[in-house]
């Protein structure tokens, strides 16, 4: 990467190098779109640094969250026979599953 003042510019080198370390083979013809859309992004990333957010305080979500919790409310729940009247495979009382563990 070559500095330019006090942006970073991505070269064809740059490109070349990552996609070896990346062992991704990437045609010759794409390494210099490659290359502007890598330095296109340092560019924007440039201009964020001067956006002002000496007021801003950290945060670690946009919204402002609370518990999003709910009461633990003891509710009606399914009959067993109802529970169990689309299932493929049941055997007493229970679902049936394919065996998955080997002996």
């Amino acid at each position: 990467m070559v500095m330019d003042g006090e942006s970073m510019k991505v070269t064809k080198k740059d490109v070349e190098d990552v996609a070896v370390l990346s062992r991704l083979a990437i045609p010759e013809e794409e390494k210099e779109q490659y290359t502007e859309q890598l330095n296109a992004f340092l560019e924007y990333v440039d201009n964020l640094s001067a956006v002002p957010t000496d007021d801003i305080k950290p945060t670690a979500h946009v919204l402002q969250l609370s518990n999003v919790f709910r009461e633990d409310v003891v509710k009606p729940s399914l009959g067993r026979e109802l529970a169990l009247s689309n299932a493929p495979l049941k055997e007493d009382g229970y679902f049936k599953v394919p065996k998955i563990l080997e002996d």
